[in-house]
């Protein structure tokens, strides 16, 4: 259920990098970048979020959050990630929390196959966890069990 009313400031090069992805490609990352708006509009402590690019990637922001980013890359073209930032506690939390749920890059991104679907649920709790972070990045697990 939407609560938040939200103001969402993109910058036009956003919509530029998301036309320049194949169509497959293009449909996917429009899912995941919904996904991310649909949780910031059910979170009332979010009222803005920012949509740039950042390291040439699709990026989002909240005040209180950690920078989410959304990427497909040539060199694996059956995949494609939402990025976190490396030195926070969220991927690690995540393995905690969700286990084999996802495929883990590391301690920076969860991994998606193209031909699958998402874990919903799941991944909406893992991009609120990312958008209010640094208000439960001092909570066990962060808040997420």
């Amino acid at each position: 259920m939407v609560v938040a009313r939200l103001k969402i400031n993109t910058d036009p090069k956003a919509k530029v990098k998301l036309d320049e992805y194949p169509k497959k490609i293009n449909e996917k990352i429009t899912a995941l970048r919904k996904l991310i708006i649909e949780v910031a509009k059910e979170n009332s402590s979010i009222s803005e979020i920012e949509e740039t690019l950042k390291w040439g990637e699709l990026s989002y922001i909240s005040q209180h959050g950690s920078t989410l980013r959304i990427d497909w890359k040539e060199k694996n073209p059956t995949q494609y990630a939402l990025y976190f930032s490396c030195t926070s506690q969220l991927v690690p939390t995540f393995k905690i929390v969700f286990g084999n749920t996802f495929m883990y890059e590391k301690n920076r991104a969860i991994i998606f196959d193209l031909d699958e679907s998402l874990p919903r649920q799941e991944l909406k709790k893992c991009i609120e966890a990312a958008l209010v972070y640094h208000k439960v990045k001092k909570y066990p697990l962060l808040n997420l069990a």
